[in-house]
């Protein structure tokens, strides 16, 4: 059963939710550069087996790791959507129906919701009374 929000409560989350999200975002954007770095070695060379190890232990470190904030998240109610915008949604209830408060990580208060199956292109700006409510 999801963990519906008001935009006020979904607001008064944002200090810990921003953290998270930062550090998931970090943590993925140096996870991409080892798998990367992994990739770039030369597979039949065995004097590159120990780099090769030791990439494949960070890269199995850093996604236990993004997996534990994502895991985070979701004991807050929340649902991480997107790594490189740092974008989650939080489950809300609009005009009696369930929506998704909709925020990503460079902006300062939630102020856009969409359609539980609308996502991100379905963003739209909060009604005003529902943004100055949270005010």
């Amino acid at each position: 059963m999801p963990k519906y929000f008001t935009v006020e409560q979904a607001n008064r989350t944002l200090p810990l939710v921003r953290r998270i999200v930062g550090d998931v975002v970090s943590t993925h954007r140096t996870l991409v550069e080892r798998v990367e770095q992994c990739r770039c070695l030369d597979p039949d060379s065995p004097d590159l087996e120990p780099e090769r190890r030791r990439l494949t232990e960070e890269i199995d470190e850093l996604t236990h790791t993004v997996n534990r904030f994502i895991g985070e998240l979701h004991e807050l109610g929340v649902l991480f959507k997107g790594f490189e915008v740092g974008l989650v949604d939080f489950y809300a209830m609009m005009d009696g129906r369930p929506v998704f408060l909709c925020w990503e990580l460079d902006e300062d208060q939630i102020e856009w919701w969409h359609e539980l199956d609308g996502g991100f292109a379905g963003r739209q700006r909060l009604p005003a009374h529902l943004l100055s409510e949270s005010s």
